[in-house]
């Protein structure tokens, strides 16, 4: 799998422009390749069209944990599922640390989602927002399974889970956390995970080129963030994954 969010970045009219530009590219990698991508919430109907086209499905960036109903701005599940969205991203450190969403909030979005059949992109990991000094592996093991702890507390066996792993340190640094980091956060996780066999564990935090064939035999795929703005490298990216 290979998953993008474009968070607020680009406008509309470089949202289409970036659609038209992956198009080739999802098309080509789509049937090997789970590939996922989450525009702004304005664009998710035009990325649903284009996903119909071009063999990728579409994910939100934000979902309330509220039903449809008397909640002003809020983005319930239900109308998310209504215009064809497929998962939906929670938990990201920017939402936590900038937006203050706590652990309970988290939980009860992935209730929320998984009500309407919406599989839950949840991110973990550990760090403060805006600090790249890395966290040593055990306290990343510690933070990034306590999150998920909290999550899978009631949930049922079954639930289509997304988990991407992103230390927080590593958003928005020069490079992505090493392979052996990942790599042992990864084996807890996968642990905490045995008793669900839907879930699946992808990485993020700098990925781009390179960086899923350090990981293959630990992950099952990649988030991607701006480093996949640039289409050949999002392609690029597709292509490693599908020859891994």
């Amino acid at each position: 799998m290979v998953a993008v969010g474009l968070k607020a970045y680009l406008g509309q009219a470089q949202t289409m422009a970036w659609l038209d530009a992956v198009a080739e590219s999802c098309a080509e990698f789509g049937d090997q390749v789970d590939i996922v991508i989450l525009p702004a919430a304005p664009f998710l109907p035009a990325a649903v069209a284009a996903g119909r086209r071009s063999r990728f499905q579409v994910g939100a960036q934000l979902v309330s944990d509220r039903p449809p109903g008397a909640y002003t701005g809020e983005l319930p599940a239900a109308l998310l599922q209504e215009l064809g969205v497929a998962y939906a991203e929670i938990g990201h450190a920017e939402r936590r640390f900038l937006f203050g969403e706590t652990p309970a909030l988290v939980r009860a979005k992935v209730s929320a989602c998984l009500d309407q059949a919406i599989a839950p992109l949840l991110c973990v990991g550990e760090g403060v927002l805006g600090d790249t000094t890395p966290v040593p592996t055990g306290q990343a093991v510690a933070d990034a399974c306590d999150q998920l702890g909290n999550v899978l507390d009631g949930c049922d066996l079954e639930a289509p889970l997304l988990v991407a792993y992103e230390p927080v340190w590593a958003i928005g640094a020069d490079q992505a956390a090493s392979a052996g980091h990942v790599t042992e956060v990864a084996a807890a996780i996968r642990h905490q995970l045995a008793a669900y066999p839907r879930a699946r564990l992808i990485y993020g935090g700098t990925a781009g080129p390179g960086v899923f064939g350090e990981l293959r035999d630990a992950l099952d795929g990649l988030f991607l963030g701006r480093r996949a703005h640039d289409p050949a490298a999002f392609a690029t990216t597709l292509s490693e994954v599908a020859a891994a």
